[in-house]
């Protein structure tokens, strides 16, 4: 492992999307990159939809995924810290990847110190002002009582459910999303945020979009971007924060980095 020390960050994998079959080369893809890093990574931020439906049972869990599983037991056996974030499509992510697989779940924005330095991660959906409409959706789904219903659900027919209507609200859209700057949500939020407190990086997922934003001298929104289109990521030393593509069988390439 390298003796210094780099943190990886990346989101919306959307694994199983549309199907198993069509997303196993994503999966290997991805798996691929957790190789590339194998030797220099020291904790992994997986920062939400990292499946594009989910949902455990209390003894069932869906089927498939089994390299990716796999390869992230493989990290958190080695002593490597693997963080996995909810996103809107795995929001019904409950214990057992905690218990199975070692990882830490969050289901919350958190505040960290990561090499010196102060960072805010979250997969980025429902922050800010307005939307009314979606919070109360998110609130709906992320009921107790309204998961209890669903567990109730014969596996059969409500995974084979989540994954039409998981697939239909990602086809009801574009899959990319330009970042906007200043009138997004996300940056509003991460505004109202650095009037509280100091923070040097804001880390989100769902936009799909890499990018870089400053908000002060001191502070930038970093967007992931996804590996539905971008098979992008970003690292950071304690020096320099990169983010990248990931190109298979070539050096990747760096779509911007910050000195800090």
């Amino acid at each position: 492992m390298s003796q210094t020390p780099k943190i990886f960050f990346a989101s919306d994998m959307h694994f199983g999307l549309p199907n198993q079959q069509e997303s196993l080369p994503r999966e290997r893809l991805f798996n691929a990159w957790l190789d590339s890093i194998n030797d220099e990574i020291t904790e992994l931020y997986l920062v939400g939809d990292i499946f594009d439906f989910w949902f455990e049972y209390k003894r069932v869990v869906p089927k498939g995924y089994t390299r990716f599983l796999g390869r992230i037991a493989n990290l958190t056996d080695r002593g490597v810290p693997v963080h996995f974030f909810t996103g809107n499509h795995d929001v019904w992510m409950f214990d057992y990847f905690e218990k199975e697989l070692g990882v830490t779940i969050h289901r919350k924005p958190i505040t960290v110190d990561l090499l010196g330095k102060k960072f805010l991660l979250a997969h980025g959906d429902g922050l800010g002002p307005g939307d009314l409409s979606y919070k109360l959706l998110k609130q709906m789904f992320t009921s107790p009582m309204l998961q209890w219903m669903f567990a109730r659900i014969h596996p059969n027919f409500s995974l084979w459910f989540g994954n039409r209507w998981s697939i239909g609200s990602r086809y009801s859209k574009e899959i990319t999303h330009n970042f906007r700057g200043e009138d997004e949500q996300i940056t509003k939020y991460s505004r109202l945020m650095l009037e509280k407190e100091n923070f040097n990086f804001f880390i989100y997922g769902h936009w799909h979009s890499p990018i870089i934003y400053p908000l002060t001298d001191d502070a930038r929104i970093a967007i992931l971007g996804d590996w539905l289109v971008s098979n992008t990521y970003a690292v950071w030393d304690g020096e320099t924060f990169k983010l990248m593509k990931y190109i298979p069988n070539a050096p990747d390439t760096t779509l911007d980095a910050i000195k800090v």
